[in-house]
C-alpha cells in the first residue's frame, strides 16, 4: 500500500495534533495581553497611544483592483495551509521582553512543547484604539483557528504588510478590506487592511506580521505563548512564573477539566469520495464516516497525544506503532484499510490508523458520549490520567475551532 504523508495540521495544542488551542490564542489571551503590563505599553514602559482626533477622518479609497496583485499569486506566495494545529495553554511575559535564556528555561518544563514569542502593543486605527499582535505568518499560522489557518487570502495579505482585524473589530470599528486607515502607534503612518479573520483571542483587534510589527514599533517578544499537552493547567502556570521569576505573569488558557457531554459532534460533515488530505479533515471525516456521534476533537486528542499528528511513529516502549499507536496485537482486530484504499490495513498509514481508532472506539460506546465515552477512552489506553487529557485536549479544540 502506498504510504500517505500528510502535512500536520496547524492544530494549536500540537492539533498545533500532543499538547492543548484559544483564538490564536484562546479567550483568555486578550486578557493576557491587558495584563501583561498595563495593555502592552507595558512592558516597555511606554504609555498607550491617544486616540488620534485628525484620525477619525474618512479613510483613503481602496486602490482599483487593477493596482492590486492578483489573488491567484497572492494565495502561492504563503504556501499551503499549516497541517499541524498549536492551542496556546499559558501566555506569560516579563518586564523588558522574554528574552532567549527565558525560553530556553520554559523548555526545559517537562510537558512544553511549543512555544511563540509575540510582538504586541496598543495603537489606534483609523482613531480606534486596537490591541496588535505581530509575529511571521508561517509561525503564527499554526496557532489560529482551522479556517483562519487554512484561508490563504488572510495569510497573503499579512505578507503583504497589511494588518488582518479580528471579525468583532472590523464590525465594531467600520474596517473595511483594502482601504488604508491612518494608524498612531510610535509612528504615524498608515496601513492598509485585509480581509477580517477568526482570530479566537478575546482582547485582541488585529494581527499583523514581523516586519509591520517593527515599523509601528510594537513591543518585541512582549509576551509568549506556551503549548503543554499533558500538563495540569494550575501547575504549569505555576513552573512558568518560577521558571522566568517573580516579576513574571502568567494566565491559562486553557480549562482543568472538561465534561465528555460538552464535545461538539459534526452531523453535517460532508463525505466525499476524495481521501483526506490534511490529519484535521481526516479526524472529521474519519468521526462522521466510521463513528457517527463521536466527536472528532477525541480522535484529534489522541493523535496529538500517541504521536503528535504523526511526528513519533514509534515504536514505543510497550511495542506500538503508528500514528495512533497500536499494539500489533490490538491491530489484528481493529485495523482496516479504510476510505477506499486497496491492500492489506497499514498500522503505518494514518488513511488507515485514524479510522481504525475511530472504529475501535466506537465499538466501547464512544458514539454514546459521557461515561460511554470515558469508558472508550479508557479501553483504548488504561489509564485515568490519560482520559482526562484527552478530553481535556479535546476540550480546547472544541472552545478554540468552535465545532
Amino acid at each position: 500500500m502506498k504510504r500517505v504523508t500528510f502535512r500536520r495540521p496547524a492544530f494549536r495544542r500540537r492539533l498545533v495534533f500532543r499538547g492543548r488551542r484559544s483564538a490564536v490564542i484562546g479567550t483568555g489571551v486578550g486578557a493576557a495581553v491587558v495584563a501583561a503590563g498595563a495593555c502592552l505599553a507595558l512592558m516597555a514602559g511606554a504609555a498607550a497611544p491617544a486616540p488620534d482626533p485628525a484620525a477619525k477622518a474618512s479613510p483613503a479609497k481602496a486602490p482599483p483592483a487593477s493596482a492590486r496583485p492578483p489573488r491567484a499569486a497572492q494565495d502561492a506566495s504563503v504556501g499551503p495551509a499549516p497541517q499541524r494545529l498549536i492551542v496556546p495553554d499559558v501566555i506569560a511575559s516579563v518586564p523588558g521582553g522574554i528574552t532567549a535564556a527565558d525560553l530556553a528555561k520554559l523548555r526545559k518544563i517537562p510537558q512544553v512543547r511549543n512555544l511563540l514569542p509575540i510582538s504586541g502593543g496598543r495603537v489606534t486605527v483609523g482613531g480606534e484604539p486596537v490591541t496588535l499582535l505581530g509575529a511571521s505568518g508561517a509561525k503564527l499560522r499554526p496557532w489560529t483557528p482551522p479556517d483562519t489557518a487554512g484561508d490563504a487570502a488572510v495569510w497573503s495579505h499579512l505578507a503583504a504588510g497589511n494588518l488582518v482585524p479580528a471579525a468583532p473589530t472590523a464590525r465594531a470599528d467600520g474596517l473595511r478590506p483594502g482601504v488604508k486607515y491612518p494608524v498612531s502607534a510610535a509612528v504615524r503612518t498608515g496601513i492598509r487592511t485585509g480581509p477580517a479573520a477568526t482570530l479566537g483571542v478575546a482582547g485582541v483587534g488585529g494581527i499583523v506580521g514581523d516586519a509591520e510589527a517593527a515599523r509601528l514599533g510594537l513591543v518585541r517578544n512582549f509576551a509568549v505563548l506556551v503549548n503543554a499537552p499533558a500538563a495540569s493547567m494550575t501547575a504549569l502556570t505555576g513552573q512558568v512564573r518560577a521558571a522566568l521569576g517573580r516579576r513574571s505573569q502568567a494566565i491559562r488558557l486553557a480549562p482543568e477539566t472538561v465534561a465528555a457531554g460538552s464535545l461538539p459532534v459534526e452531523t453535517h460533515v460532508r463525505i466525499s469520495a476524495r481521501r483526506p488530505d490534511s490529519y484535521l479533515d481526516l479526524y472529521r471525516q474519519s468521526a462522521a464516516r466510521y463513528c457517527p456521534g463521536l466527536s472528532w476533537t477525541v480522535l484529534a486528542a489522541i493523535g496529538q497525544i500517541e504521536s503528535g499528528d504523526g511526528a513519533n511513529v514509534g515504536p514505543s516502549s510497550a511495542g506500538a506503532l503508528g500514528p495512533m499507536q497500536f499494539e500489533p496485537s490490538t491491530w489484528k482486530t481493529w485495523g482496516m484499510a479504510a476510505f477506499g484504499q486497496a491492500g492489506a490495513p497499514d498500522i503505518m498509514n494514518p488513511l488507515d490508523a485514524v479510522p481504525s481508532a475511530a472504529r475501535m472506539l466506537c465499538a466501547s460506546g464512544a458514539a454514546s458520549g459521557g461515561s460511554g465515552l470515558r469508558s472508550a477512552i479508557f479501553a483504548y489506553n488504561h489509564a485515568t490520567w490519560y482520559v482526562d487529557e484527552v478530553l481535556a485536549l479535546a476540550s480546547e479544540y472544541a472552545s478554540e475551532f468552535g465545532r
